[in-house]
């Protein structure tokens, strides 16, 4: 049963300053996670966020080897391993842009929906999105994987920040929560 003393967003939205772009995407992922998240449902899935922390966790560790190393055997003895461990720091970087540039690809949100008996496999839902410097406009794609199996369905929309914040800076999470619904709904009635 749901802890009555949490609040949701739902019932104390975000304010935000209106003219930061970065705190307005921001604003609008946390509320399009928060409607995925609660009104169907589906589990988050830390997968994305947990590949990023493994790659800088092994960039930082080499690192952290060289700067011991270097602790024990000064400059001139270290100079292998010092270079070595530049080198994996650097290559791993490459690895993390990669990663964060093909793989997740803007994903800010992986919900999954289980299967009730358990033995299929689940649901993936994606939601990523963008907000270009100085403009207006917040680009929201919903991607479904139904089950593992079959190629994912799409649903984008563009949206005008202005229509999902007042004159406050303070988000109109029912706005928002229309649009993700509407995106779920489109989603759901199309076929592979």
């Amino acid at each position: 049963m749901p802890d009555k003393n949490l609040t949701t967003m739902e019932d104390n939205p975000p304010k935000v300053n209106k003219w930061d772009g970065n705190a307005l995407k921001n604003a609008l992922d946390d509320a399009v996670k928060d409607v995925l998240l609660t009104r169907f449902s589906y589990v988050e899935s830390h997968k994305l966020l947990d590949g990023r922390l493994m790659i800088s966790s092994v960039a930082v560790g080499f690192s952290i080897f060289a700067l011991i190393w270097d602790w024990f055997y000064p400059f001139p003895q270290s100079r292998s391993v010092m270079l070595v461990c530049v080198v994996v720091y650097f290559v791993m970087m490459g690895v993390l842009t990669w990663y964060t540039t093909y793989l997740e690809r803007g994903i800010f949100c992986t919900a999954l929906k289980k299967d009730p008996a358990g033995i299929d496999p689940d649901h993936v839902w994606n939601a990523s999105s963008s907000l270009k410097r100085f403009d207006n406009k917040y680009h929201l794609r919903l991607t479904q994987k139904t089950g593992g199996v079959g190629r994912p369905k799409e649903a984008r929309t563009v949206l005008t920040v202005e229509n999902f914040f007042d004159e406050t800076g303070r988000l109109l999470y029912p706005a928002v929560a229309r649009e993700v619904l509407r995106l779920h709904s489109d989603l759901d009635s199309k076929k592979n």
